[in-house]
């Protein structure tokens, strides 16, 4: 084969290749295990308030969009490692974060709370009141930092996911928990296992633990699409459609909280 015939192959493979690339969109990364934000279906799919956003970001930017569950604990690293191109799985914007990451406007404020057993004697929320008591969170999160932080003398319990927290809570192996405002709400209100427990206390909005609200994180040199999401994101907002989809899960709209 000539070089000339060699090249043009091989100039037609890339072609190819990136033609290949542009046709299969972008991949949305989200957890999977946060109702009601993101969730797995029966049937796999997976489904939540996170995933219906995103898709309507990704049709408003012009791409065909395919889900990526992952775990927690690897988000971030699967977000770096091109597992996906953006991740939108309830996150809260914290400095912390922003030294791997960059993160879109928030698309909801967040807040997050103490939750206890019905008929509990727990009434302060402080470290010498809970000293003597098991405290659970997600590991990986913000909760699981402000509770090593604020309750340094309680036995702390970690949980690769809040399904498990909340398990352990129902259970009864563990006195309290903190978690997300918005899915304590839904589990203590709306599911079976989730009526043993009520919300307490004030809700947690300091800003070292809650940041700026949550948004969606993309890689630190993907600012075009950083800024393609924010716009999409505004459009929603204007035209009704987050509207609706916040209503299909909340009964007030999460991007005010009121």
């Amino acid at each position: 084969m000539t070089l000339k015939k060699t090249l043009a192959l091989a100039l037609a493979s890339a072609a190819m290749a990136a033609g290949t690339a542009s046709a299969d969109g972008l991949r949305l990364g989200t957890e999977g295990a946060y109702p009601p934000f993101n969730y797995i279906e029966s049937d796999g799919k997976v489904a939540g308030f996170d995933v219906e956003i995103g898709l309507e970001l990704c049709k408003r930017i012009g791409e065909d969009c395919t889900v990526v569950a992952q775990d927690w604990d690897g988000i971030i690293p699967g977000l770096l490692a091109s597992k996906y191109d953006f991740i939108i799985a309830s996150m809260f914007i914290t400095e912390e974060r922003k030294k791997q990451v960059d993160f879109t406007d928030p698309y909801y404020l967040a807040a997050m709370t103490h939750v206890v057993p019905k008929g509990s004697d727990i009434t302060e929320f402080t470290n010498e009141a809970l000293a003597d008591k098991v405290i659970g969170a997600q590991s990986g999160t913000t909760q699981a930092d402000y509770i090593e932080a604020a309750y340094p003398d309680a036995d702390i319990r970690l949980y690769p996911t809040q399904d498990e927290v909340n398990l352990d809570m129902a259970s009864g192996r563990i006195d309290l928990q903190v978690g997300d405002m918005l899915p304590m709400l839904d589990w203590t209100k709306k599911s079976d296992d989730g009526s043993c427990c009520e919300l307490a206390g004030e809700p947690i909005t300091d800003p070292a633990f809650v940041g700026e609200g949550v948004g969606i994180a993309v890689r630190q040199e993907d600012d075009a699409l950083r800024d393609k999401l924010n716009t999409a994101l505004a459009e929603i907002r204007a035209d009704g459609t987050y509207k609706t989809i916040n209503d299909k899960y909340f009964d007030i709209d999460v991007y005010t909280m009121k």
